[in-house]
């Protein structure tokens, strides 16, 4: 049975994922708006239905309804998906109201925790996905892989060619690569307290 603490928790919940996570680390505005709505719609939804009769069966149908859409405006990145589901997997937590209380509080908290790892800016920060046009008609992988570990400087893990056009003399490939990593650079520093004299002359001094 959902309780006014589960609301709460859920609302605290969707804040941190949202205020805390998404918009500081990757800035768009739209997808806040759609992250709250989708969370407390969701929350809204199943706390009605878990008040009746149809059980969690329909809240769980509701999910796998919600998981197929797709919004055609704009395109979203995998880890904008990621947040999405995680929205709605919230709402889903906080309207159901799984007992005990502290496994609700648990499964949130994980939620949270798991989107905070996964798209951590640390997290395999040297590795990289493009999608490449080249001014070359590449059907040989190797000569693929050697064009574009000179372009890039960074180590080519895959290269996917996507179409070749012979008659333009073009390549466009779907390349996932490591760049190097950042060379540290030594400077020298004084030790504290050291102190550095110059030789003094003394005019008009006797010899």
């Amino acid at each position: 049975m959902s309780t006014p603490i589960v609301f709460a928790l859920d609302l605290v919940a969707i804040s941190v994922l949202t205020f805390g996570l998404y918009f500081p680390r990757h800035r768009r505005r739209d997808l806040v708006a759609a992250f709250l709505g989708v969370n407390v719609g969701v929350l809204a939804v199943a706390a009605a239905l878990a008040s009746t009769t149809v059980g969690a069966g329909l809240g769980l149908g509701l999910f796998g309804v919600l998981s197929i859409i797709r919004l055609r405006s704009t395109e979203l990145d995998q880890h904008e998906v990621a947040y999405y589901f995680a929205a709605l997997a919230l709402g889903l937590l906080g309207g159901l109201g799984v007992t005990p209380l502290w496994l609700t509080v648990v499964m949130m908290a994980v939620i949270v925790v798991a989107m905070y790892v996964g798209d951590h800016p640390r997290l395999f920060r040297r590795y990289r996905r493009h999608v490449m046009s080249l001014d070359r008609a590449f059907t040989d992988d190797q000569a693929l892989h050697a064009h574009l570990t000179g372009l890039l400087g960074a180590t080519v893990h895959e290269a996917t060619i996507q179409r070749v056009d012979l008659v333009n003399d073009t390549t466009t490939v779907e390349v996932r690569y490591e760049l190097p990593a950042p060379a540290r650079r030594r400077a020298r520093a004084t030790p504290v307290g050291t102190v550095t004299t110059a030789p003094v002359e003394l005019v008009g001094a006797d010899r």
